[in-house]
């Protein structure tokens, strides 16, 4: 099969996550032996942000985890029809530019022999749906959507069947056990500051219970202003700026356990949605501990794959024991993986997608109105 993907970026994974599953899933349909592009906009802000705050070098751990990915850049005016030409589906990311949406969808209406999906990884069907609906959908063949509470808004819309729950996964070709066990301390939590959405949540679940339970932190992310670097000071947390994806394993590996902290839309408007943060820490073997977050969807098993803090005393005697208990740390690591291994990789998710396109081809075409 050829594939056509158009990213916002494939290179830059500055705040930028649909970076990570993007990866993965296009390394497996390669692997599969299907033909992937994948194109981003030459200037797209994930990109720019990296480069201005790194320059060049900022691409290496890219380059270095995946020599077989590249996606080819292109301007907003370029003709997309040599874009697409010969493909047998095309998916177009949400972050990409309404006008290319739209360009693309007139383009299969006019008889693209291409199926169409557009892949939507975010809360902004919530909480900016004037935003979202302003899209040009009605010659998409379907919608992926990263949750069951977000199909469920595209049902709504008046999608019925032609949405589907297409959920993040790791890429365990590059998420996994360490090759060699490491000394391990403290913990460490990957997240970008943002807008300010979790700010309480982050206090009151990771900041003030690390430092209660003695445990040193360490914070990567980006979007920190002054005064969350000096939350961070106060907490004693270290900061150390952005961390590229692919060199996350390696910090999973030096650290006991991890934290989940949820953003607020995900779990008021949108429960049931985890953060690929959650997939890509047990996959790597590191305990984990969660913020509040229902499970709605039983994409894992709360209590055995991670544990779960219903407030702040309860993340710190949770931190507590994984500090003072090795078993536990070790269960949860195991129980982690094998839900992982069994459920939520990347090659998983290639095989839904697969599925998808060929029930589709089997189907009259129907577009959404």
């Amino acid at each position: 099969m050829r594939i056509v993907y158009f990213t916002h970026s494939l290179r830059s994974c500055w705040n930028h996550g649909n970076a990570h599953f993007l990866r993965g899933v296009l390394r497996e349909l390669i692997a599969a032996g299907h033909e992937v592009r994948a194109f981003e906009p030459e200037a797209n802000w994930s990109l720019a942000h990296l480069l201005e705050d790194h320059g060049a070098s900022g691409l290496d751990a890219f380059r270095r985890a995946y020599p077989d990915l590249a996606s080819i850049p292109y301007a907003s005016g370029d003709p997309i029809e040599p874009m697409v030409e010969g493909a047998d589906l095309v998916i177009v990311h949400e972050w990409n530019e309404p006008a290319l949406v739209a360009r693309l969808g007139r383009l299969r209406a006019r008889g693209g022999r291409f199926l169409l999906l557009f892949h939507d990884t975010h809360h902004r069907a919530v909480s900016a749906p004037e935003e979202m609906r302003s899209y040009e959908l009605d010659a998409y063949d379907g919608v992926l959507a990263f949750g069951e509470t977000l199909s469920e808004v595209y049902r709504d819309w008046g999608w019925r069947d032609r949405v589907w729950t297409w959920h993040e996964a790791a890429d365990t070709r590059h998420f996994h056990l360490p090759a060699e066990p490491q000394d391990r301390e403290g913990l460490v939590w990957i997240g970008n500051w943002g807008d300010g959405e979790r700010t309480e949540e982050l206090e009151r679940f990771l900041f003030r219970p690390a430092r209660d339970a003695g445990l040193p932190l360490d914070v990567h992310g980006v979007r920190y202003p002054d005064s969350a670097k000096a939350t961070l000071r106060v907490f004693g947390a270290r900061y150390h700026g952005w961390a590229p994806n692919a060199e996350v394993p390696r910090l999973f590996a030096r650290h006991l356990a991890t934290v989940h902290v949820p953003r607020r839309y995900y779990t008021t408007i949108l429960p049931g949605i985890p953060t690929i943060r959650v997939f890509e820490a047990l996959a790597c073997g590191i305990p984990l501990v969660s913020a509040p977050w229902d499970d709605s969807e039983h994409l894992f098993r709360p209590g055995e794959d991670y544990l779960v803090a219903a407030d702040e005393s309860a993340m710190r005697r949770h931190l507590v024991a994984l500090r003072d208990d090795p078993a536990l740390r070790q269960s949860l690591a195991a129980k982690g993986l094998e839900t992982i291994r069994a459920r939520h990789t990347c090659a998983h998710r290639a095989d839904e997608l697969l599925a998808i396109a060929a029930s589709l081809r089997a189907q009259p075409a129907e577009h959404c109105a």
